[in-house]
């Protein structure tokens, strides 16, 4: 990141952000500026920053770079707040950062409040970053930028705001990523920030399920990805609707990371039913950062039949999943992943509705061969006779794939 360091000069003798901006804005009087403004989701603050940072550079280097500070701060920090000068004045502060996990070997550090003081062919321009805040309570970002009034400001801020939110559209830091979203600890339950997941990579010869299911995952994901180029040419949907089903065990959840672990250059959403609150943010992450695959797990707790819910409010989380499904965009290269042990407990306008659940795949207790599979699997370096392996095969009728991987777990000598 490349900064003035001129920035937050010691000679200047009032650390009011007001004083730093009279002296920027010369003849214009403050209460005269004209702003406009953009607010992202929290899960856009790395994106956003960099976008910024690659917008006020070249010819629009800023003649300053000032952190801020707001003493009690229970609202969005505005420019307007910046004019103030009694006690309540917002000051001039070091910059400060936090550190934001990428999925990467050291973290992102990522500005918390920031103003920038630039020029352009001698107009004189601000950007001002802050976290949105309502009653105290952090939500997304807000962008602010504030010129004099007239015509050449008008166009100067249309054209920053553009720029910056292509780049924004564009920017990937996320992108081809494991993520979940972190819910905030206030009693909204709004999203904090994004957690990256570092799931172990799952091999191929790691996915012990029967040949019918491993045909139908071949069909419904790889060669549909692989025929998404002819589906546009033809104004085809694009996005798309799995349902993995079986008993516990049976390798649904191992499947899902095994297919994030084959699809590089799509990004992963992991949903628990607990933040299916944050279905419609999730959904917005994904259109951003398509391709993506969303994972919904144990969907029954939230989709069962309307008859058996209890209250209204159960049926509003469903009604919110099939919306969020029917909203995509047919062209939204979304793939929809949901799981269940309970199939038959399921809404069927979730599961009898093509464009919402294209295909429902099973996961059944392995079969003699799969056992075997999975006991030589779960052996690791254990040496297995043919006897032993014979007889462990047949103890294990009935058991899934997590029983033996347990079992397999507890017979390692000690």
């Amino acid at each position: 990141m490349q900064t003035n360091h001129n920035s937050n000069k010691p000679e200047m003798r009032n650390p009011l952000v007001s004083s730093a901006l009279k002296e920027h804005f010369g003849n214009s009087a403050l209460h005269e500026l004209v702003t406009a403004t953009r607010d992202f989701p929290a899960t856009a603050r790395l994106d956003l920053q960099a976008a910024i940072l690659d917008v006020l550079s070249g010819s629009l280097q800023p003649e300053r770079f000032l952190g801020t500070h707001v003493a009690q701060a229970f609202d969005t920090t505005t420019f307007s707040h910046l004019l103030v000068e009694n006690d309540h004045a917002v000051m001039v502060a070091p910059l400060q950062y936090d550190e934001i996990d990428v999925g990467e070997a050291l973290p992102a550090r990522c500005l918390k409040n920031a103003l920038w003081l630039c020029t352009e062919d001698k107009l004189p321009f601000a950007v001002l970053l802050s976290r949105a805040q309502k009653f105290g309570q952090q939500g997304g970002l807000h962008l602010e930028i504030a010129v004099p009034p007239g015509e050449g400001g008008l166009e100067l801020t249309r054209r920053l705001l553009e720029q910056i939110e292509r780049k924004v559209r564009r920017a990937g830091s996320y992108r081809g990523k494991v993520l979940s979203l972190e819910i905030s600890d206030n009693y909204r339950g709004g999203v904090e920030g994004i957690k990256v997941h570092r799931l172990r990579t799952v091999r191929r010869e790691e996915v012990i399920l029967p040949e019918s299911t491993l045909a139908l995952l071949e069909r419904n994901v790889f060669r549909f990805i692989e025929q998404r180029d002819k589906l546009h040419e033809m104004r085809l949907g694009l996005k798309k609707g799995l349902l993995f089903y079986g008993p516990p065990g049976t390798g649904k959840t191992h499947t899902i990371h095994y297919l994030a672990s084959q699809m590089k250059d799509h990004t992963t959403l992991l949903i628990t039913a607990q933040q299916v609150a944050l279905l419609d943010e999730y959904v917005q992450l994904a259109r951003f950062l398509q391709p993506a695959m969303v994972a919904l797990e144990d969907v029954d707790l939230i989709a069962r039949t309307r008859t058996s819910m209890r209250n209204p409010c159960e049926e509003s989380l469903l009604n919110r999943l099939l919306n969020e499904m029917d909203g995509l965009r047919e062209d939204a290269q979304v793939l929809f992943v949901l799981t269940t042990n309970r199939p038959g407990e399921l809404e069927e306008a979730l599961t009898s509705r093509p464009g919402r659940i294209d295909q429902a795949i099973e996961f059944p207790l392995p079969d003699e061969d799969g056992r075997r599979k999975l006991v030589q699997l779960y052996s690791g370096s254990l040496k297995l006779g043919d006897g032993v392996l014979s007889v462990l095969v047949q103890k294990t009728k009935g058991g899934s794939g997590a029983f033996i991987k347990e079992l397999m777990r507890r017979a390692i000598p000690a």
